[in-house]
């Protein structure tokens, strides 16, 4: 991750949970000392290191944070992960922005690990997708690759991604890319969507570098995967769930592309508690 960029973003959520002072920690005095050790409370794949080292510092660069396992590792319940030591203000006002992206970021990392594991086996790769929650892609996808997976787009600029509607708009498949070929740069890839076999042969045709099978079942992909030549690489993306991603790995596609990374996965819990 960019560490100037996890600050700057930090930074900013601190401002919004904070921009009129916290004051429930107007409590302690300014110059109160503590320790608090962040503890796991769900079974899962931890992912956030970056976060807690750089967000409690944010708040206090005095503030000194010991990491206690290491980044991706298998966290069960009642797992320390880290120590976090310094002005007790600042633990505490920092304590609710880290914990809920580190519980956010687990979670994802976590469903990205089991999702892998299960389809292992096939070779097939599991990626993500633009679907992230505003403000927060850049933590999402990190921890994506945190459990394993990949990135497919990180951006609207990381290689050119022809849907339904940029097709729509320009009237044609083949004008669509023609224009992408136009403008698309010596590391760009050309990705087209396609929902029948019309669409498929004519992306074929136009010697695009990815074919994304959106919407199609499994029993389709299948069928028709074969005539895709080996220099088009194969995605099935739309509506996979965990229930079916086992069927669409085994049709012989080399990425799958599964949104419910980002909105379906289940956080894990931490909690931060005083060490006495």
């Amino acid at each position: 991750m960019n560490v100037l960029k996890i600050r700057e973003k930090i930074t900013n959520f601190y401002i919004e949970d904070n921009h009129y002072g916290d004051l429930a920690s107007g409590i302690f005095d300014s110059t109160a000392k503590g320790t608090a050790t962040l503890i796991a409370k769900s079974d899962g794949c931890f992912c956030g290191m970056p976060v807690i080292e750089e967000g409690f510092k944010i708040a206090d660069s005095k503030v000194t944070v010991e990491m206690l396992i290491e980044e991706g590792e298998s966290i069960k319940n009642g797992d320390e992960i880290a120590r976090i030591s310094g002005n007790v203000c600042s633990i505490l006002t920092a304590e609710r922005t880290v914990l809920n992206l580190v519980q956010r970021m687990s979670g994802i990392a976590t469903m990205t690990k089991r999702l892998n594991d299960r389809v292992r086996h096939t070779g097939v790769t599991i990626i993500d997708t633009r679907k992230t929650t505003p403000g927060l892609g850049i933590f999402e996808k990190y921890a994506v690759s945190v459990g394993g997976g990949k990135n497919h787009r990180r951006t609207l600029n990381d290689g050119i991604m022809l849907k339904d509607n940029h097709i729509s708009f320009m009237g044609s498949m083949t004008k669509a890319i023609d224009e992408a070929k136009n403008i698309k740069g010596p590391m760009d890839k050309i990705e087209v969507e396609v929902e029948d076999e019309m669409m498929l042969d004519e992306a074929i045709r136009n010697d695009i570098d990815i074919i994304m099978f959106d919407n199609c079942t499994p029993e389709w992909i299948k069928k028709h995967i074969e005539k895709v030549p080996e220099s088009i690489s194969t995605e099935a993306s739309g509506g996979i769930t965990e229930d079916t991603l086992l069927e669409y790995a085994e049709t012989g596609v080399e990425y799958i592309s599964v949104g419910a990374l980002f909105h379906q996965q289940q956080a894990l819990d931490f909690s931060l508690k005083v060490v006495y």
